[in-house]
């Protein structure tokens, strides 16, 4: 009889040849457990998704309820879903006051993907300027806007009319224009190895999107939901985006992704053509009674308040001459060190002692720390003392 483990290789594609085979039977709070019931410190929130920690009881009981009601019953925008209509309202509730209207998709990818077309449709234009480093999804928009040639030339030809600048390089604004339909910014650059923008750069960007016509997309998909200390990363910058997306930790464990604007802009999808933008699953009414739960414990237990007292802890503790360098900002951290070599064996050390965590994709010399923000003191003790121990096996 064969394994789960030779199963998976079996029929399961796989996206490395190195895949982690890591098996776990269930999960709760900051820790993933196997068969055995050994317990993981998940010190990378599923990337991003698990800012509550797993298995929060006020989600599943929210997913419970929802099942025993309905699951899907029509393509997105038809019928008036009670899930989908209170979260859009709670969520519009605690944004500024232009970001009113909320699509839903099924994903972070797929909210690129209907930004793209919304920020086209509503200017006439046609070219996009994105970021060096970027990363945005895999699908083929998403692609074109990456900011990685490594991981899309195998896939060209790709959209055209995407430039690229760097971040906080003011000469490079230059290249936004009157013919430049958006620019689309992680809030914080994540897969680049966690790289924060100058205050000034992005109030440069700011403004020059506003003297253009530009609509100025955000990508909080990694970044919001109290990752770096506020409800939204834009808020460090004193700007607001004309689009905000949003993913991941949006369905507190659920897949579901959104983008928001105006309803002046959104407005842009729903005539030549009608139905400028559909989906069949978007907004799944499971997901979004998850999302809703999971924001409201997050407002609720003010789990944001402590992020950057968490932030100071693990830098705190996170000092060695391997680590070249701590970058990011709240719980959105990255620990730079001197190969991806290096960087691989402490990761697989650490992991071998029962605590995850990654590199990343445009940064490979670099680990990634994303804990769970319910994260406490003493497991982020624990944590930077697998870590350290890591590095001075390896190093």
């Amino acid at each position: 009889m064969p394994t789960l483990r030779q199963l998976f290789l079996a029929n399961n594609a796989q996206t490395t040849n190195f895949p982690l085979l890591l098996e776990f039977e269930r999960a709760e709070g900051i820790y993933l457990y196997d068969k055995d019931g050994r317990a993981f410190v998940d010190l990378i929130s599923g990337i991003g998704v698990s800012n509550l920690g797993h298995s929060n009881a006020y989600v599943v009981d929210a997913v419970k309820q929802q099942l025993d009601k309905y699951m899907h019953l029509m393509v997105y925008g038809e019928y008036v879903q009670t899930p989908q209509v209170r979260f859009a309202e709670k969520l519009v509730s605690i944004l500024p006051a232009n970001l009113q209207s909320v699509y839903f998709t099924n994903s972070g990818a797929e909210a690129v993907e209907g930004a793209l077309k919304l920020a086209k449709r509503f200017t006439g234009r046609q070219q996009i300027v994105a970021f060096r480093n970027s990363y945005h999804g895999s699908t083929h928009g998403a692609l074109s806007v990456m900011g990685n040639e490594e991981f899309k030339q195998a896939y060209r030809p790709l959209l055209p009319g995407v430039s690229f600048i760097r971040l906080n390089n003011f000469d490079d604004l230059a290249l936004v224009t009157y013919q430049t339909a958006c620019v689309l910014l992680e809030t914080v650059q994540g897969e680049a190895g966690i790289r924060v923008p100058e205050r000034s750069f992005m109030q440069a960007l700011r403004q020059r999107c506003s003297e253009t016509g530009t609509l100025l997309i955000l990508d909080e998909i990694q970044a919001a939901f109290g990752r770096t200390g506020k409800l939204f990363a834009f808020e460090h910058f004193g700007i607001v985006p004309d689009v905000l997306l949003l993913a991941k930790s949006l369905g507190g464990g659920m897949p579901v992704g959104a983008f928001i604007a105006s309803r002046d802009i959104m407005s842009a999808l729903t005539e030549n053509p009608i139905l400028g933008h559909i989906t069949t699953f978007g907004g799944h009414p499971v997901c979004c009674s998850a999302g809703l739960a999971a924001l409201e414990v997050l407002l609720n237990e003010d789990l944001t308040s402590s992020v950057d007292e968490k932030e100071a802890l693990f830098r705190k503790l996170l000092v060695h001459p391997a680590i070249k360098e701590v970058r990011g900002k709240g719980l959105m951290l990255a620990l730079e060190f001197e190969s991806f070599e290096l960087n691989k064996k402490i990761i697989d050390r650490c992991i071998k002692n029962s605590v995850i965590t990654d590199w990343f994709l445009h940064c490979s010399n670099s680990m990634r720390i994303a804990p769970p923000l319910i994260i406490n003191s003493p497991e982020i003790e624990k944590a930077c003392a697998v870590i350290l121990d890591a590095i001075n096996y390896r190093s």
